[in-house]
């Protein structure tokens, strides 16, 4: 039998796809190594059960993996779930590996699906029975409570279509933030976040409403309201003619009784308007058609002509034959999931029928139209048939007018008159409601007459004109990424833009951490780009947020990429550089404006390549002579490199020195090699999105990478004249790159005490030892996490790499505990030495190590850093 080992949602681009997918690795049991097409009449079984996938066939070579792919997407789609096309890359599979990338648009029905796929494999590799049938119903109701309203789905594809980025905020509801940051707006239904609260509350009172109408001079039925039935027949008589009554603060019809005309009727109309509401509206019945206008901002949006549901009778068959058929068409659905509602024969139908003088089981004469509703709500069963050219211009301004008056940005007028073409003061017509979260399936699916875009009419009032988008820059890399983040941060911050940023260390906005820990993944990155105050996000996009959630945008405006080296590989199926190339290759595609590439790494070089057309492409350099710079220079591009100590901003021959090296804080007086070459990636990031010489000028010569504003990033600490350097440093790209840097600050010896995590593969260990021994005069190994393994384990692994590449005595020391290496290491320097400490977790471990003979200096550092 097989089971699910590991599942996983790609909420965004992500290493198999541009667009949101599931992975599910499934443990295949005795099926390991078979191949479908294999498997004797499995094909003919899978197609007779399920008869849509007939046009499926395995490919040559298909795994198990390719038809679960294929099997779930096809059950998603039979039980009404939108999927659209997943366009995969091809990534590699490991030998015996069965794993499932599948498109979704619910994660709930998409999880069911796949643990039905699997239960359908086995049965019929079993030859076991297996109810189909029931559980696509049972995904039928996950789709139907995970389903999004028709009237909010026309919004959001509006929204898609203009490239507005969406987030749904729980998996169920009808609540969605469109757009980022400072410019994000609210949607539930067709009410936006700035519908105001009172006009909602005004719009449910009906007599409210009417009154504000009439104050205004705006057309509206006589009438009153009412709590007992001797009142609604004292209204009435004064009215003196036939009546509307209805509940004062009921939507959707409910509760509407239209032309009562006797005390028998008024008297029945008023205990069904009583079900709904404590007071009950009696008005004047305006004759004619029910009208729906919609008012979205300043203009009308749509117009409608709303018909109560009703059948036409063929001679032979009853009302109720009438209706069933009319609800076996595929247009009608349950309450709102469909263009139209299913019509119901209910005790108000039934009366509706008395009324015309026909009852349910009545055979209806050819030609004849017989209404099952007084009202013409479609949420009741009515039709729509659009008319919103042939409103007059006074119509028009009624009812932007009367959607002012209550203080709606998005209304529903109804109206009522014997023809909309004509200006209502001529025929005696009048608005009988102002309606709140106004359904628009009406406008985007009429029964007859031109469809209305009433969703994009909406996003267009919302927005317009706008993507909702705020600037996203977004880093990655192996290296450097929390500096280049921060560096890129500071300098928009000085700009006055309120600013957010993920990182290592946590979610920070205007320059205030809000949240704390490794925030570089894909719930940080949501978490601030529905931050409503922040106008440019930068995010630090680490791999394994990308490999466990994909990103959580869908593009960004401007992708830096710093480098690839060998860190964290043989974790999460990525087992080459190659391989974690493509990870990191997932933010880089995902620019829609600009890429930073750096030109000294080939694996970074490469990914231009496969950059979008139209996307600018630009490197940053130490080497103002490097072929890929001046190759790129040559061709007309833009880049950032270093020359005689001075970073420059070019473009094809165009040269701007915009600052000197020495002058970065950063750059330790030039010597952090390392950190000038994240400051010319910054630099490139915010040339990219538009942000002037002088703003880059400043952000660069301002950013202090201390213990306060950029922790465990070559922070200095000066211990009794030992200059004493902590880094979060844990590859061997990183401690090579500290040792350089030491050797440009040490007039002694450098002293390395170092770690590094313990899920790292044996021989990355023993590889970072050597690195070490080579870089430092002396190492001092301890044990930092060791994920797993024993005790002691991930040091002696490092301690076997630096004795094999330096096995002179007295120059490998290991103290397994941190505070211990640290005071070990600092006994052995003279004042004028270097001491790395690599690896570290918190700016604490130094002062924990110190404090005992130094509790002064602990303190000071302690308040520092505060």
């Amino acid at each position: 039998m097989m089971t699910i080992q590991r599942q996983r949602f790609l909420r965004g681009p992500n290493l198999f796809a541009d667009t949101p997918c599931m992975l599910t690795l499934v443990d295949p049991g005795p099926l390991a190594g078979t191949v479908p097409a294999a498997i004797p009449g499995l094909h003919e079984r899978l197609t007779s059960l399920l008869p849509s996938l007939r046009s499926y066939r395995d490919p040559a070579g298909g795994d198990l993996g390719d038809l679960l792919e294929h099997l779930a997407m096809e059950l998603q789609s039979l039980a009404g779930s939108e999927i659209g096309s997943v366009e995969k890359r091809a990534v590699r599979k490991d030998a015996g590996q069965c794993r499932v990338v599948c498109g979704y648009q619910f994660e709930r029905v998409a999880s069911e699906a796949l643990a039905l796929a699997l239960r359908v494999v086995d049965a019929l590799v079993n030859h076991t029975e297996v109810d189909v049938e029931a559980g696509l119903a049972a995904l039928k109701e996950s789709v139907a409570d995970c389903a999004i309203g028709t009237s909010t789905g026309a919004v959001l594809a509006a929204a898609r279509r203009r490239g507005i980025p969406l987030i749904r905020m729980t998996d169920t509801a009808n609540l969605f933030q469109l757009g980022w940051g400072s410019r994000q707006k609210r949607l539930q239904a067709t009410v936006t976040g700035r519908t105001n609260y009172i006009a909602v509350d005004i719009a449910s009172d009906k007599h409210l409403t009417k009154t504000l109408l009439e104050q205004a001079g705006l057309p509206v039925p006589e009438g009153d309201t009412v709590r007992t039935v001797e009142d609604a027949l004292r209204v009435a008589a004064r009215i003196d003619g036939p009546v509307t009554i209805k509940p004062l603060d009921a939507n959707q019809g409910k509760g509407v009784t239209t032309r009562c005309g006797t005390e028998d009727e008024v008297r029945t109309a008023f205990a069904h308007a009583r079900e709904h509401a404590r007071t009950v509206i009696v008005e004047r019945f305006l004759k004619g058609r029910d009208y729906r206008v919609l008012v979205t901002g300043n203009k009308v949006a749509a117009a409608s002509w709303r018909r109560p549901p009703h059948v036409t009778g063929d001679g032979v068959s009853t009302v109720r034959q009438l209706v069933a058929l009319e609800n076996s068409s595929p247009a009608r659905g349950e309450g709102h999931t469909n263009i139209l509602t299913k019509i119901a024969l209910d005790e108000i139908a039934r009366e509706t029928l008395h009324q015309q003088g026909y009852h349910v089981d009545a055979v209806i004469p050819a030609g004849a139209v017989v209404e099952l509703r007084g009202n013409a709500n479609l949420s009741t069963g009515g039709t729509a048939e659009d008319v919103t050219d042939l409103l007059p211009r006074s119509t028009v301004q009624i009812c932007i007018r009367a959607a002012k008056t209550i203080g709606l940005d998005v209304a529903g007028i109804d109206i009522v008159c014997e023809d909309i073409a004509r200006p209502l003061a001529a025929q005696g017509g009048g608005i009988i409601e102002v309606n709140a979260a106004p359904g628009i399936r009406m406008h985007q699916y009429p029964s007859a007459g031109t469809p209305r875009d009433a969703g994009d009419a909406i996003v267009e009032s919302m927005f317009s004109g706008s993507d909702g988008r705020i600037p996203l820059i977004a880093v990655t890399g192996t290296n450097g990424k929390t500096t280049t983040t921060r560096l890129i941060e500071h300098a928009a911050r000085l700009t006055g833009l309120c600013t957010g940023m993920t990182t290592t260390e946590g979610v920070y906005i205007n320059g205030e951490r809000t949240m704390e820990g490794d925030c570089t993944g894909y719930h940080s990155a949501l978490s601030l780009l529905s931050a409503p105050d922040v106008d440019l996000a930068v995010l630090e996009t680490a791999r394994g947020g990308i490999l466990k959630r994909g990103l959580a945008f869908d593009r960004c405006d401007v992708s830096v990429v710093l480098n690839v080296s060998a860190d964290h590989l043989g974790l999460d199926g990525v087992d080459t550089l190659d391989e974690m190339a493509m990870v990191k290759e997932v933010v880089a595609r995902s620019a829609s404006r600009a890429v930073v590439l750096n030109a000294h790494d080939p694996l970074c070089v490469d990914m231009a390549s496969r950059i979008a057309p139209g996307v600018e492409i630009l490197y940053f350099s130490l080497d103002a002579s490097h072929p890929v710079l001046l190759a790129h220079l040559a061709g007309g591009g833009r880049a950032v490199f270093l020359h005689e100590r001075g970073v420059v901003l070019a473009s094809g021959a165009s040269r701007q020195r915009l600052l000197d090296e020495r002058a970065m804080p950063v750059s330790m007086n030039g010597v952090a090699r390392y950190n000038v070459a994240n400051a010319l990636a910054a630099a490139a990031a915010l040339a990219a999105a538009g942000f002037a010489n002088d703003s880059i000028v400043a952000g660069l010569s301002s950013f202090v990478s201390d213990g306060k504003n950029n922790p465990l990033r070559s922070n200095l600490f000066d211990i009794g004249g030992v200059q004493v350097v902590v880094d979060f440093a844990h590859n061997c790209a990183a401690y090579g790159a500290l040792s350089e840097m030491a050797r440009g600050m040490a007039a002694g010896q450098i002293v390395g005490v170092v770690s590094a995590p313990g899920d790292r593969r044996d021989g990355d260990l023993r590889q970072i030892g050597q690195v070490c021994a080579a870089g430092f005069d002396t190492v001092v190994v301890y044990e930092s996490e060791s994920r797993g393994r024993p005790a002691g384990e991930t040091a002696r692994l490092i301690c076997e790499g630096a004795a094999s590449a330096s096995p002179e005595a007295g120059r490998l020391h290991c103290r397994l505990d941190a505070h211990e290496a640290i005071r070990f290491a600092l006994r052995m320097c003279s004042p004028g030495d270097v001491l790395i400490f690599g690896c570290g977790s918190s700016l604490s471990e130094l002062i924990e190590a110190i404090r005992p003979d130094m509790p002064q200096l602990a303190e000071k550092i302690t308040a520092d850093i505060a």
